[in-house]
């Protein structure tokens, strides 16, 4: 008698074949998470569909599952999508009963909202299982061969089950493919908003690219951000913006006031107006606040599927910001930590196929620079190896006092860095505006800077020794 998932697999005729290679021995779990990725990962399902036994799977639902997913594939030629799945599944699952009907459903509901933990894990283990079964097959074979001499015939048996499940990308030939490397490829950058920080970067941040602003404490990373944001809604893009350290209507009001351009002191009292320049808006714009620390890029991955389910695409992402991202998995080293939040919001770019920008926290030496370099990031500097393009936020607190501050392209992988450009910065009214660069070297702004302010000091003492003589000649 079997358990209600029918959790001993059962031959076609009935009988038990424990004796049968199977997934047994890796728990129901992995037999899940394996055919939900068979069915939400194209390039994982081509390899394994060359090697996979459905009869590996030892629960009766998974092994129809896969069938009405295979099926599809060979009847079609197209990977079937989730949607397509749900019309599959009220349609095509006629010939099963009613118990396998109820399961395949269930388990296709339950996988609809729910992330496969152990990825990599599971596609390693899935396909390097079949692969052996397929080489012991034809070690089988070759044994019935050996009695005919056909040692050709052998070797042809072996080395195709060698190639099954495979790669079947197998690179760039430089000689063959000469022409590719000359034709333009698309990168779908979008604005930053800023005419010059476009020009250095070709347009601005492109499809599963990622972008970091370094900036202090309170030097105004969610204000540069939300400006990010709010080109790409003018533009007419999909903006999903995830705030970990701001409430969602706080976020809300600057962009409206970097949309409309009414200062957000007062928001409220020009409501009506406000309201009205909003529904001008061409682009779509959601708002997703986490409490500090309670999300992980799992999360924002997950309500990235369920906004896809609703027919909600992003064009762009922003997570503000990412140091407050809770680890996948726990290390004993924060940096350790923190390089694999940064890997894995670069992973959500290219999986997205869009631009996504966060922000990272300076040292305490990043607190009152003129210029803020990489070596001001804070906690884990190898962050800096993932991101594509980089560029610092610096406010002395004279700057503060006066609405400016400097942008300096840290890291460009599509263009020149090392740049300084000068910024009018008013947080008032979530207004940013990068001027002409210097033409100056961080260096050379950080000396000119200490001159200044020596010659600062130096009047400050003359103009402090004038009045105090007058006041004793008084």
């Amino acid at each position: 008698m079997t358990t209600s998932d029918e959790y001993v697999m059962i031959s076609s005729t009935g009988k038990q074949m424990s004796d049968q290679p199977s997934f047994s021995k890796f728990g129901k779990n992995f037999q899940e998470g394996l055919v939900q990725l068979i069915l939400e990962d194209r390039p994982f399902a081509d390899q394994i569909a060359e090697v996979l036994d459905i009869n590996f799977l030892e629960l009766s639902y998974l092994r129809t599952f896969v069938k009405q997913v295979f099926g599809y594939r060979d009847k079609y030629s197209v990977h079937p999508s989730r949607k397509i799945m749900m019309t599959v599944l009220r349609s095509e699952l006629e010939n099963e009963t009613e118990t396998d009907k109820q399961q395949v459903r269930s388990y296709f509901a339950r996988i609809c909202n729910s992330e496969v933990e152990g990825r990599g894990y599971i596609k390693e283990v899935s396909l390097d299982f079949c692969r052996k079964q397929k080489l012991k097959e034809a070690m089988m074979e070759s044994v019935k061969l050996l009695q005919t001499s056909s040692f050709d015939e052998i070797s042809s048996v072996i080395n195709n089950a060698l190639k099954l499940g495979s790669d079947n990308n197998f690179g760039h030939d430089y000689v063959k493919d000469f022409e590719t490397r000359f034709q333009l490829k698309t990168r779908n950058a979008i604005t930053t908003g800023w005419n010059e920080i476009d020009d250095v970067t070709k347009g601005g941040l492109g499809a599963g690219e990622l972008g970091v602003v370094i900036a202090p404490t309170g030097a105004g990373k969610s204000m540069v951000l939300t400006h990010l944001g709010a080109q790409a809604v003018r533009e007419g893009k999909t903006v999903i913006h995830y705030t970990l350290e701001l409430a969602e209507h706080a976020i809300g009001n600057r962009y409206d006031s970097c949309l409309t351009g009414v200062p957000l002191n007062d928001l409220f009292q020009l409501k009506e107006m406000v309201y009205e320049a909003v529904q001008e808006v061409e682009g779509t714009l959601i708002i997703k606040e986490y409490p500090t620390k309670s999300a992980s890029t799992r999360t924002l991955s997950t309500h990235l599927e369920k906004l896809r389910k609703r027919d909600i695409t992003p064009d762009i992402i922003i997570v503000d910001y990412g140091d407050l991202l809770r680890p996948i998995t726990y290390q004993k080293e924060k940096r350790n930590e923190l390089e694999s939040i940064y890997e894995e919001l670069r992973a959500i770019a290219q999986e997205n196929q869009c631009p996504v920008w966060t922000a990272s926290q300076t040292n305490r030496s990043g607190l009152n620079a003129e210029v803020i370099t990489m070596e001001s990031i804070s906690e884990a500097f190898n962050k800096c190896f993932v991101a594509d393009f980089i560029f610092s936020v610096s406010r002395t607190i004279d700057d503060k006092n006066n609405n400016t501050g400097r942008i300096f392209v840290a890291k460009n992988r599509n263009g020149p860095d090392g740049l300084v450009y000068p910024i009018f910065m008013d947080p008032g009214s979530v207004k940013i505006k990068v001027l002409q660069p210097t033409g100056e070297t961080p260096g050379e702004i950080i000396e000119n800077s200490a001159k200044q302010q020596a010659e600062n000091l130096r009047d400050k003492y003359k103009n402090y020794k004038e009045n105090r003589s007058k006041s004793n000649n008084v």
